[in-house]
């Protein structure tokens, strides 16, 4: 599979660095802002083992449209506190979710991650094969995965 460069969404939190770090990679903490701002995550469903080699989950109920986005990956590059490479897969099939079958067509997420005085810095790059109309609309929606972690910061 080809592992072009889609697009990218980077924004800067009034959070250190590892309190940033530790809400994109701890799994209570993913369940709870890893969706965008009108979603929610299906309860029990983020797993994150952030070292390499291991596993990430989450599953979004998407009720308007009556489904689940189920996602899976596996982390490939860990350095704390600067850099996560993991796969990404996507299915709406619950069956293949929990099979995490590691030769399924998957993109490639890479998240940088820097200190910058009393906020920290996050970009999420994706790589992969997606339609060219498709690309604006993922970025729009990963923006709005920014906006919740954003929310949940806040509050957290």
């Amino acid at each position: 599979m080809k592992h072009d460069f889609l697009y990218s969404v980077e924004r800067e939190y009034p959070v250190a660095i590892e309190r940033l770090w530790q809400a994109w990679t701890t799994a209570s903490e993913l369940e709870q802002w890893y969706h965008p701002t009108e979603l929610t995550v299906v309860p029990g469903t983020a797993t994150s083992v952030p070292d390499e080699g291991g596993l990430w989950t989450v599953a979004i109920d998407v009720p308007a449209f009556e489904f689940v986005a189920y996602f899976f990956g596996w982390y490939k590059h860990v350095t704390p506190l600067e850099r996560l490479e993991h796969t990404m897969s996507y299915t709406q099939s619950k069956d293949e979710w929990l099979a995490l079958d590691e030769n399924a067509p998957h993109h490639k997420v890479v998240l940088e991650f820097e200190s910058r005085g009393d906020n920290s810095w996050v970009k999420f790059s994706q790589f992969g094969e997606m339609p060219a109309e498709q690309i604006e609309a993922t970025t729009v929606g990963m923006q709005s995965y920014f906006q919740s972690l954003a929310d949940f910061l806040e509050e957290n």
